[in-house]
């Protein structure tokens, strides 16, 4: 046990990070029931589709808390957050936002709030927002990240020196050997997306996880920075991208050219063409589709491995 685990009621302090189109119901109750915590990704959601996957996510958990990934700036954000309350939601993760919007009115309803953010500055942010726990994410993750560009092996150490509150390292984690090294840092807890993406249970295409999972390394990039800064697969719309981003594009061509259902697209249709394909740096490791409950096996066994591994490692100092 730790603060994480504690603070959420579960076995390990693994979260899965509530992206979009993968985090469905039936993904975050697999990790849920198999002991982690499990995130709806209410970015990618109408609001009675999220209120759907609340209800059999529920069913699916029994007893075993799972939460909800809401990004703030979504556009019908006090509908989304009038759902939590009223399907009396526990655990929420909010991104892409002031904290200070709505933690306080969250809390009201006895909801434990968690922020990800990606400098040390906003934790400071969080914590006099009265957040209970941050994550900071690295810029190695999928899909949108922080503008700073920091990564995780640099972020965690700077957020853990600014706050004492429970952390959270999420970024480029996919093994147990990832785990490890995010607790070395100082983190307390780890979310994971890119390896829950690509399960049986995420929601996301089959052609998606596939082109994924052939991935090397370099075959992402952090792109759209003058729209919000996003890590995608190089394909043909990335090939766009750039194109229109060397000749100097503006925010409003880019918007065009990015138009409206990209991601989903991408995602959850399976154009590997023509669609965003978000995921993070670490998929270049990732070489299979397993279910959950292997992912979260494979990553208990190898954490405890590396641990007894790095338990008798000393440098020697004697002179």
């Amino acid at each position: 046990m730790n603060r994480i685990t504690s603070l959420f009621n579960i076995k390990y302090p693994i979260i899965q990070g509530g992206m979009v189109w993968c985090s469905g119901w039936r993904l975050a109750s697999a990790v849920s029931n198999s002991g982690g915590l499990g995130l709806l990704g209410a970015g990618s959601m109408h609001p009675e589709t999220l209120r759907e996957h609340i209800r059999k996510c529920k069913a699916a958990c029994g007893n075993n808390p799972f939460g909800v990934n809401v990004p703030l700036l979504y556009p019908e954000i006090d509908t989304m957050m009038q759902i939590l309350v009223e399907e009396d939601i526990k655990i929420v993760f909010t991104s892409a936002g002031n904290p200070k919007t709505w933690t306080s009115r969250l809390k009201e309803h006895g909801m434990t709030v968690v922020h990800v953010v990606s400098s040390s500055k906003f934790a400071i942010k969080c914590e006099d927002a009265g957040v209970d726990a941050i994550v900071a994410e690295g810029f190695e993750a999928g899909g949108h990240n922080g503008r700073e560009e920091t990564t995780t092996m640099t972020l965690i150490p700077q957020v853990r020196k600014s706050t004492d509150l429970p952390l959270i390292a999420a970024g480029g984690i996919a093994t147990g050997e990832g785990i490890a090294a995010a607790v070395a840092l100082g983190a307390d807890g780890v979310q994971i997306g890119s390896r829950f993406a690509l399960t049986i249970e995420s929601s996301a295409a089959e052609t998606f996880k596939n082109r994924c999972i052939e991935a090397n390394d370099g075959d992402t990039v952090l792109t759209l920075k003058k729209l919000a800064p996003t890590r995608l697969i190089k394909n043909e719309f990335y090939q766009q991208v750039e194109i229109a981003e060397n000749r100097g594009a503006n925010a409003d061509e880019l918007r065009a050219l990015l138009g409206r259902g990209r991601a989903k697209k991408g995602i959850f249709e399976g154009d590997i063409k023509e669609g965003e394909l978000e995921i993070g740096q670490v998929c270049s490791l990732i070489d299979t589709i397993p279910p959950v409950s292997e992912v979260m096996q494979t990553l208990i066994n190898d954490f405890n491995k590396c641990m007894e591994r790095l338990s008798g490692f000393r440098i020697n100092d004697s002179q």
